[in-house]
């Protein structure tokens, strides 16, 4: 039996099977799907048409526009049916035709998203991959599956992002690029293959990072893509020099850590 607040509107001509659990406030419109294992918070908001399946939970607040299928079956070879999950965060905007997948058992069996993030339309994320807070997917955007996107990264419009890539925090990805290694923290990435081309000033700018850190940031990208070693040890050889500045901090702890892919740079990947 589903558990159904009172104050929820579910239209008439709405399925919501056995099972689901339906919050306060929430609206589901018609011709929307909630499967049996669904879990709607507080003020969700289902618009016409959309489906909503698997083991999945939304957060509070979350729009879902229509024809978005959130909790559909991983898209992997290695999926053999197990019963696994999608969470997604609060206030989430889920635009036309978005489609987000439930993890593999061999992955762990979980694909999260975060908060306040904005999905545009018919936009992807895949199996078992780590959406942060406050990221901007715009139309059409791909993540392949076990992709870490950061807090406040932007993807532009038709991006793809391969499997098992990591895009730091604050990081800008230009339309139609190929994201085919990561990406550090505040970096700006465009084209395809795409080319690590400087540092997202204008969003560590709209974000309140002082000036002078950005400056330090600035140098700091320099001795690292620009010095005369390699781009690992030179991250590690400024870590000192850098140590009371908390956004170089970040890029160069994310160097450091383990990774299935290699780092973007200003020529990894370039053609001729």
């Amino acid at each position: 039996m589903s558990t159904i607040a009172a104050s929820a509107r579910i239209h008439a001509m709405a399925v919501v099977e056995d099972g689901a659990v339906i919050g306060e406030g929430v609206t589901v419109g018609p011709f929307c799907h909630v499967g049996q294992k669904v879990v709607l918070h507080d003020n969700v908001e289902l618009l016409a048409h959309a489906v909503v399946t698997g083991r999945t939970e939304i957060g509070k607040g979350s729009r879902i526009f229509p024809m978005a299928v959130i909790g559909g079956d991983p898209q992997s070879v290695h999926h053999g049916g197990e019963e696994t999950t999608l969470t997604v965060g609060e206030n989430c905007i889920i635009r036309e035709g978005v489609t987000m997948n439930t993890g593999t058992a061999d992955a762990g069996g979980k694909t999260i998203v975060g908060d306040n993030n904005l999905f545009l339309a018919n936009s992807h994320v895949a199996h078992d991959c780590r959406v942060g807070n406050h990221v901007i997917m715009s139309n059409n955007v791909m993540l392949a599956g076990h992709v870490t996107i950061e807090d406040r990264v932007i993807l532009g419009g038709g991006s793809a992002v391969h499997q098992f890539t990591r895009v730091g925090r604050q990081a800008f990805v230009g339309g139609l690029s190929a994201v085919s290694y990561d990406v550090i923290p505040y970096g700006m990435l465009n084209g395809n293959p795409g080319l690590l081309g400087g540092l997202n000033v204008v969003g560590m700018t709209r974000a309140g990072i002082d000036r002078a850190v950005i400056h330090k940031v600035r140098r700091a990208y320099k001795a690292i893509f620009e010095g005369s070693g390699s781009i690992r040890d030179n991250a590690a050889a400024i870590r000192d020099e850098y140590a009371d500045c908390e956004p170089v901090m970040q890029i160069l702890d994310f160097i450091a850590a383990e990774s299935d892919r290699a780092l973007s740079s200003p020529t990894r990947g370039q053609k001729g």
